[in-house]
């Protein structure tokens, strides 16, 4: 690693806290991480899930054109609805990882996002699958994940990345795919796919259809990640009291297509 000197260390951390200021506004907590830094760590972290196809079976994306193509749409609808702040700050690049058992979604700093064929099988139309993918991008949009890393590492372990500790990079990259959110940051990010469905001809409030189902089940096949959630009952009123709140107008789900799609998945 190389070494700092102390002038050099005190500009860095100058800088740095000089970041952090404003940031409470837009998604809560601190962040001592750049927006480059963001997508640095984003494409670290994708390369180490393609690196990983045992845990990590991605489907290859020329080889699923169509379903690929599919997804993009959607991702499409909610970049272009005017309402994502970092929507050209990003990669926004999406991968289907075939793993029916999963109900799962996520997305890493600097926008790499993942969505299991577990998860887009069991829900039942676009809209949903629409929200799920608008609540993943207001993690990334919000920048959750770094803000998680700056309460979890510390000023120390974010200058050691900036140092080029390669061993550290990996730690960081990997304890990304596993990260819980706190409720305030998933009450955000449902809010924001609210948000960036309302200009859109979906239902906005698609997010809740998830939580409905897995209600409607009795909730036995919850995901574990749920366990430290805000309650489905209360994410499910939460999303639909924020259509009615924005005023939003959409009305399809696109049920039929999106069961024609989903056919195609392997």
């Amino acid at each position: 690693m190389k070494r700092f000197t102390i002038v050099t260390f005190s500009a860095v951390l100058f800088g740095l806290l000089l970041s952090m200021c404003g940031t409470s506004k837009n998604g809560g907590g601190l962040n001592l991480f750049t927006i480059d830094q963001d997508r640095q760590l984003g494409a670290q972290v994708a390369a180490e899930i393609d690196g990983n196809p045992r845990e990590y079976p991605v489907l290859d994306s020329a080889s699923n054109r169509e379903i690929y193509a599919y997804v993009y749409k959607i991702r499409n609808s909610i970049l272009n609805s005017g309402n994502v702040t970092h929507k050209d700050d990003f990669s926004w690049r999406v991968r289907i990882i075939k793993n029916d058992t999963v109900l799962n979604a996520f997305c890493t700093p600097g926008g790499y996002i993942y969505v299991y064929t577990g998860l887009m099988k069991f829900l039942d139309n676009e809209a949903q699958l629409a929200g799920v993918l608008g609540h993943e991008i207001g993690h990334a949009d919000l920048r959750h994940s770094t803000r998680q890393m700056t309460k979890i590492y510390g000023v120390q372990v974010l200058l050691q990345i900036i140092a080029g500790d390669r061993q550290m990079v990996k730690e960081v990259a990997t304890a990304v795919v596993g990260l819980k959110f706190s409720r305030q940051h998933e009450t955000e990010a449902d809010e924001s796919s609210v948000r960036y469905l309302c200009p859109t001809p979906y239902q906005a409030d698609g997010g809740a259809g998830f939580f409905e189902k897995l209600e409607s089940q009795g909730g036995a096949r919850a995901p574990e990640f749920l366990s430290t959630h805000p309650n489905p009952a209360g994410r499910i009123e939460h999303f639909h009291n924020a259509r009615i709140e924005q005023g939003c107008q959409g009305t399809n789900d696109y049920a039929t297509e999106y069961k024609r799609m989903i056919a195609k998945l392997p």
